[in-house]
């Protein structure tokens, strides 16, 4: 017989069934009489109460099941005579799988922080919290490959070796397979890595975008769903050196196209993880932010606002001495600036037009000269969730603009050679996916919606 997921075993359907559920033990009371163990299989959020007869088993055999053993138990499934829970097991057969010393196993039952759990993210994962985060972070990322394949976009595997820095932040993983301590040596001096293993200096991506461009320019609408990096010495709560990014190109998009598809997607994306992780987000709702629930809501109901950054510019600057960051025309805004639009305006924000100095050598230049089509998502309390734009078609001021930047043409002959071989119009954007996590979770910190977060000094696990 093979073990039923101990969600299905909860449902009343299971009522008067014979089962064998397989997980891990989170609690053990009882007396000479009966014991009642709480048990867990990470597919759901509850657990199965397992109801035993300690006179039928060995006393060695119970003394062996404590918080955090593996266990097999088989028995009938019943109506159960607790509240709480539709559903009990009446156990008839007991197997240990694995112990777990008491004395040393680090999950016992009492509250422990979410700092002390980053400790220990190799055990973290059974904990309420985490078995929670992780399920909403797999269902978002069904939700979102399901989102594009059924609105006819193609799934494109981006590199994530690359030679050229999308951002052009210069802030980058340098790949290599150099012996460090004696690399070759050009006669300057210079590390020579015309002898590296890709006869040239490559690094780890921080975008798929500019090889997710290439991909429109054929399929029409694409998108990519990879591993970023970025070797930015931040230890704030927001940054991680590893990192998930979702970004669709489409060609024959302009910038009010990418609008409507980022707002889109997201509502759509809120709206699935409501639908189904209803039990994981109530419990985090009710544990750590009591306001998540709403938050969500409001996101899915509500359109998004949209103005432009010189708009945005005239409602910030009267309240400028309120202020850490001084705010006028031509500032890149912080995150504060971007946390009063949001409260302002009672929901999402949707900013455009950006100056063209503040922005990414990509990005479509406006007829004024001075702004580029730029796009910023505004989500509560997140901040900026999705950065994009309609990218410059035209090779001329594409070359003129990298030029102006000092970017190292030769690195981007394949990008601009698109612009020379059929352009046309198109746009995209990235979505930071541990963001979108962070949000519809309700965490505090980034590092809590990842498994194994990469930080500066931290590559544990």
């Amino acid at each position: 017989m093979e073990h039923t997921a101990v969600r299905d075993l909860l449902d009343a359907s299971s009522i008067g069934k014979n089962a064998i559920a397989k997980g891990w033990v989170r609690t053990k009371r009882g007396n000479k009489n009966v014991a009642f163990i709480a048990f867990n299989d990470g597919s759901t959020i509850h657990n199965l109460q397992l109801v035993i007869d300690p006179n039928a088993f060995s006393e060695e055999l119970l003394k062996s099941i404590s918080t955090g053993a593996c266990i097999r138990a088989k028995g009938a499934v019943v109506e159960s005579k607790g509240s709480g829970q539709a559903t009990e097991m009446q156990v008839e057969e007991l197997l240990v799988y694995g112990e777990a010393d008491p004395e040393t196993y680090p999950l016992q039952k009492k509250g422990h922080t979410l700092e002390f759990l980053r400790e220990i993210a190799h055990l973290r994962p059974r904990t309420n919290t985490f078995g929670a985060v992780l399920r909403i972070r797999h269902h978002l990322a069904f939700a979102i490959h399901k989102y594009f394949n059924d609105r006819g976009f193609f799934y494109l595997h981006s590199p994530i070796i690359t030679g050229s820095d999308a951002e052009g932040a210069g802030e980058m993983f340098h790949v290599t397979n150099f012996d460090l301590n004696a690399p070759p040596r050009t006669p300057d001096g210079a590390i020579d890595y015309a002898q590296d293993f890709f006869g040239k200096e490559t690094n780890l991506t921080v975008s798929g975008q500019l090889e997710g461009e290439l991909g429109a320019m054929a399929l029409g609408k694409v998108y990519t769903f990879g591993p970023t990096f970025r070797a930015e010495n931040s230890n704030t709560p927001r940054h991680l050196a590893e990192f998930w990014m979702i970004e669709p190109e489409m060609a024959f998009h302009e910038i009010q196209d990418n609008m409507d598809l980022a707002e889109d997607m997201l509502k759509y994306l809120v709206k699935y993880a409501l639908e189904h992780c209803k039990d994981d987000i109530e419990f985090l709702n009710n544990m750590y932010d009591k306001e998540l629930l709403g938050r969500l809501s409001s996101v899915v109901e509500k359109p998004f606002t949209r103005l432009t950054y010189t708009d945005a510019i005239s409602i910030l600057e009267p309240k400028s001495k309120d202020f850490e960051f001084k705010v006028d025309w031509g500032t890149d805004l912080q995150k504060e600036h971007e946390n009063y639009l949001v409260e302002h305006f009672k929901g999402p924000v949707i900013l455009t037009d950006y100056p063209k100095h503040i922005k990414a050598f990509y990005m479509k230049q406006n007829d004024d000269g001075k702004t580029v089509r730029a796009m910023d998502v505004l989500f509560p309390w997140i901040g900026e969730i999705i950065g994009g734009s309609q990218r410059e078609e035209n090779y001329d001021k594409l070359l003129a603009r990298v030029k102006e930047m000092g970017i190292h043409e030769e690195s981007l002959w394949w990008y601009l050679e698109t612009r020379k071989f059929g352009t046309c119009p198109h746009a995209g954007f990235g979505l930071g996916f541990e963001r979108l996590v962070l949000f519809v979770t309700g965490m505090q910190n980034i590092r809590d919606v990842i498994p194994f977060p990469r930080t500066p000094k931290n590559a544990e696990f």
